[in-house]
């Protein structure tokens, strides 16, 4: 069985990490530098960076800020925000990201991700979906949960592996910041469809809501920021509590 991965996430605003609930009210977590220095140190897997209002604010992401993470860490580094074309990735591969991460670039033009994945590789593809529970149905947003559309979640990711995505990191925009656990269900839904990777994504608050995610779906990777950033859960006894309960983590 394939070892179940860890991923602090690093959200950036005006090159500051901040941290807000439901996408929304933002407080400021930290320096970004600062803080993936520790993560390599504690073990993390993987870390992703992702410039939230770069969409916005109509920029490409800030290319100097992941050169200086970059040349800090040995880890798997994937880097999302304001990527609109196989330019801008290639100026964030050169900068030192591993991995990219598109969201409403690849909804506004879907052969983004063929692009991408032809010129280099399905593994360099994360395909970002945001998704909000409306009724009984999971909805597809954008902009930094900003805008809705009336794309379902399931529809989407399919059609994301099918174009060329390398892996599918989903948030629940009705769990992020909550502490409230992941949603199980859209989580279980999405993995039990995918060939490829699902990174779970909104609503961490305890070691347990790491061990159910990985108990009861098949999400090949948890993500989680603010009981990262303020250390609410430290990274090596988060792994040893997984351990404990016989989840393969690296």
């Amino acid at each position: 069985m394939l070892k179940k991965r860890i991923i602090p996430c690093l959200d950036i605003k005006n090159g500051r990490t901040v941290k807000g609930v439901n996408f929304v009210s933002l407080t400021d977590a930290g320096d970004p530098v600062e803080l993936a220095k520790a993560y390599v140190q504690q073990g993390a897997d993987e870390l992703v960076f992702l410039d939230i209002t770069a969409t916005i604010e109509n920029r490409s992401t800030l290319i100097h800020l992941v050169e200086k993470i970059a040349n800090e860490i040995n880890i798997p580094f994937t880097v999302g925000g304001g990527i609109n074309s196989v330019e801008d990735v290639f100026s964030l591969t050169q900068a030192g990201a591993d991995k990219v991460s598109i969201n409403s670039s690849a909804i506004k033009r879907p052969e983004l991700i063929s692009d991408i994945a032809s010129r280099f590789g399905s593994q360099c593809v994360v395909v970002a979906v945001d998704t909000k529970k409306e009724n009984t149905d999971w909805k597809v947003y954008t902009h930094g949960g900003r805008t809705p559309t009336k794309i379902s979640t399931l529809d989407w990711v399919k059609k994301a592996e099918q174009l060329g995505a390398g892996e599918i990191l989903l948030t629940s925009m009705n769990h992020d910041g909550t502490k409230s656990g992941f949603s199980l269900d859209i989580t279980y839904e999405v993995a039990k469809t995918m060939n490829i990777p699902v990174i779970a994504s909104g609503g961490a608050g305890t070691k347990e809501h790491f061990s159910d995610v990985f108990l009861t779906t098949k999400a090949s990777a948890a993500l989680a920021a603010s009981v990262f950033h303020f250390n609410e859960i430290p990274i090596p006894e988060l792994k040893r509590f997984l351990k404990t309960k016989n989840i393969p983590i690296r």
